[in-house]
């Protein structure tokens, strides 16, 4: 027996994940947006949103497919039975505002008692910049260009550039924006930063070592740390005074930073590799915050960067959009934005019912496959009285557990999207890159003009 919404909103669900995303939420957000049908049809506004949602757990799919996975598990219910242009029609009579206004709800750091969520009361988040691909269609080159050059003379599709401000330890999705790739992170990124909470500590590559970002951070009452170039190329920081850790007090953008210079030293069963790297923030106290801990926690960045393998590789799987008009992508970018938004949310209510249990340990995969089991099945739709906080899908994530991350090294590669094959370079063992990391505060500043290591 499933439990699902009366008559024709009865296919407006996602599983057990309908919990993240209840139907007073949907039905509330429709009705700010002035999306609510006026009368209710085979395909409710409602439910339109909830194939949405579901089209991006089957992102191999079309939406007609999509529709008869929702339906699944309704056997003996009466429910519509669309054609794929009615569908495409449904689509775009509910438009992108909808999505827009659920994302803004759902966007923000899950709750977490484990991992490096929160370090020395900030709340630790990174900033950075992934590309995705669109419908290679009229309407989307009107708005979204390819890329041009390169070896293999550009892109075959047109691309657009998403940036996002992620928490760390959970990977859940503080702030979003994309636009087309004709502007940088950089740029995107200022519209982030004007929206950025206070009490954020921000980790950023070096592509942000800007001034004028930094003055907008520090005005929200929030804190940067960012790598900076050592050699040629990279920012004046000039000397001002040397503290007892072995970093010190500089200027940069007009504001009053901290430099800390360190040597980080690899060594694995192939080596020893060095290198330099240069960090500056806007934590000043070194009692407070010890330049050893600092470098330590930047290693925390490429959680961001774990985040967008799962959305372009879990959730995606490498495909391009299906939206073939730069509305239709609007919508789709919020409704995949939201369903990683609400699937990380449900793994850190499971790792959460176990005290000390760390996020990263929670796998991506079992979440996202669990849920779409449960969708096809229509279970845990409505919650029960008694309300079951981790569901199924946080039983099959506790029960299987990601092992301890080891510390691995590998050298950076270009990987070519047009071969599978040999894209890691030759079979090497997988313990030579296992790495025991060192490092070491320089008492003085680096200085070089060679490019950097």
């Amino acid at each position: 027996m499933v439990r699902v919404a009366a008559g024709p909103f009865a296919p407006g669900h996602l599983g057990e994940l309908t919990q993240q995303v209840p139907f007073e939420m949907v039905d509330t957000v429709l009705a700010q947006t002035r999306c609510l049908q006026r009368r209710v049809r085979d395909l409710p506004s409602r439910v339109v949103v909830y194939l949405l949602l579901a089209g991006c757990l089957f992102a191999e799919l079309g939406y007609r497919q999509v529709w008869q996975r929702l339906v699944a598990g309704l056997e003996g219910l009466p429910v519509a039975d669309p054609s794929e242009a009615a569908l495409t029609k449904a689509r775009r009579r509910l438009g992108p505002q909808p999505l827009r206004a659920l994302f803004d709800l759902l966007r923000g750091p899950a709750a977490s008692m484990a991992g490096p969520v929160r370090w020395r009361g900030l709340l630790v988040c990174a900033i950075d910049g992934t590309t995705l691909f669109a419908a290679d269609s009229a309407a989307n080159l009107a708005r979204y260009c390819k890329q041009r050059g390169g070896r293999t003379g550009g892109s075959s599709y047109p691309m657009l550039r998403l940036v996002t401000i992620m928490a760390c330890g959970t990977r859940s999705v503080i702030d979003a924006v994309f636009g087309p790739i004709t502007s940088g992170e950089t740029t995107y990124a200022k519209d982030l930063l004007a929206r950025l909470p206070a009490g954020v500590l921000l980790l950023a590559d070096r592509n942000f070592a800007a001034g004028h970002l930094l003055t907008i951070v520090t005005g929200r009452q929030a804190h940067l740390l960012v790598r900076a170039k050592t050699g040629r190329g990279g920012p004046k920081l000039p000397v001002l005074h040397r503290l007892a850790d072995g970093s010190y007090r500089s200027v940069f953008g007009g504001q009053s930073v901290r430099v800390i210079d360190a040597e980080i030293s690899i060594k694995t069963k192939a080596g020893v590799l060095t290198g330099v790297y240069r960090l500056i923030t806007t934590l000043l106290d070194p009692d407070a915050y010890p330049a050893t801990a600092i470098v330590r926690l930047y290693h925390e960045r490429w959680e961001i960067e774990t985040a967008y393998l799962e959305i372009k590789s879990s959730i995606l799987g490498g495909r391009v959009l299906r939206a073939r008009t730069p509305t239709g992508v609007d919508q789709e970018i919020h409704a995949l934005l939201i369903t990683y938004q609400i699937l990380r949310t449900a793994m850190a209510d499971a790792t959460n019912s176990e005290p000390g249990t760390d996020p990263d340990r929670a796998s991506f995969t079992i979440a996202l496959n669990t849920a779409r089991d449960q969708l096809i099945h229509a279970a845990g739709v409505i919650a029960g009285t008694v309300i079951d906080l981790v569901g199924r899908i946080g039983r099959l994530v506790l029960a299987e557990l990601l092992p301890e991350r080891r510390l691995r090294v590998n050298a950076r590669t270009v990987k070519r999207a047009i071969s599978k094959y040999n894209a890691r370079g030759p079979n090497i063992d997988r313990h030579t890159y296992q790495a025991t990391i060192s490092l070491n505060v320089l008492a003085g500043p680096v200085l070089t003009t060679s490019p950097e290591p």
